[in-house]
């Protein structure tokens, strides 16, 4: 009988927050899959479990979710988390997700923090109707092609970001996408937690004198 795939969410920021039934899974777990090991090693050390690791990330995942899933045919249990929030958001965990259903694993979610919706709550923008974006390309006409598809949306859109990046983010954002209001949400969970409340043409000017 084939083993479960639990999706784990870990804490963005405060420790405090990984709830108990994470705590439970991933004590319990044949082994874990983790986006970095040394990452999710200091999360195991905090709580003292011992389990083991395996990588699970961008550059690897073909090869390692082939390993996974092989363990989890054979009957084992993994948890699968990232290195922060919810795996399989915006996150190669999502592949491995399909390769499990594709194969008759069954996956489960244990639900935990996730920054798009924790910077949703705190935005001060309307939260009824909104639309994740991720990240933008790194490629320059792609992102002005994914940022003009977006020209006439209405809702409020999420959107990661690099903090080496934002600036050349917000000049681009303000040139095609018009003089919005925006909320910029950093340090999420964390003591210096910010949300900065502002326009477009705002945010460029502040990050520009940091």
């Amino acid at each position: 009988m084939a083993g479960i795939l639990y999706l784990v969410g870990t804490p963005i920021g405060n420790l405090g927050d990984l709830s108990p039934r994470a705590l439970e899974t991933l004590g319990s777990a044949d082994f874990i899959a983790a986006e970095d090991t040394r990452v999710t090693m200091k999360l195991l050390n905090h709580f003292e479990l011992k389990k083991p690791l395996v990588s699970y990330y961008e550059h690897n995942k073909a090869e390692s979710g082939k390993k996974i899933l092989e363990r989890l045919l054979a009957g084992e249990t993994c948890a699968l988390v990232t290195d922060a929030g919810m795996p399989a958001i915006s996150d190669p965990g999502e592949d491995l997700v399909r390769l499990c259903a594709e194969n008759g694993v069954e996956v489960r979610v244990v639900p935990g923090p996730c920054a798009l919706v924790s910077a949703l709550a705190l935005s001060g923008l309307s939260t009824g109707r909104f639309t994740f974006e991720g990240f933008l390309s790194v490629n320059k006409s792609a992102r002005f092609e994914h940022l003009d598809a977006l020209r006439t949306e209405k809702r409020t859109m999420i959107f990661y970001e690099a903090p080496h990046k934002l600036l050349a983010t917000l000049r681009d954002m303000l040139e095609v996408l018009g003089d919005r209001r925006i909320s910029l949400c950093r340090e999420l969970t964390k003591i210096h937690e910010e949300a900065l409340r502002t326009t477009l043409s705002g945010a460029l000017e502040y990050y520009a004198e940091l």
